[in-house]
């Protein structure tokens, strides 16, 4: 019993890490260019230089982290009341 409190703790403290983390700091680097914002491309004589800027963050090299976007969804749907709309008809007369 000790153990699955022990696991059930550490899950509750990770999540709430993870939640902190997402309030302080909501945008995180871009996996694919790892924060530059571009594709670092070498020339024939194998010298570095700039590339293409990224696809998945349009070159601004910060993403949304996946907790934030998450409650944002849930924001959204809470400010709303309901994520659909209606779909009973309106009795006519």
């Amino acid at each position: 019993m000790t153990l699955l409190l022990l696991a059930s703790a550490c899950l509750l403290v990770i999540t709430l890490c993870y939640a902190s983390l997402c309030g302080a700091s909501p945008y995180g680097d871009c996996r694919k260019c790892r924060g530059f914002g571009f594709a670092m491309k070498t020339d024939r004589k194998g010298r570095l230089k700039r590339g293409k800027p990224c696809r998945r963050c349009k070159g601004h090299g910060k993403r949304i982290r996946v907790g934030r976007h998450l409650y944002n969804l849930w924001l959204h749907v809470y400010r709303d009341g309901s994520d659909t709309p209606a779909t009973t008809p309106a009795p006519k007369g």
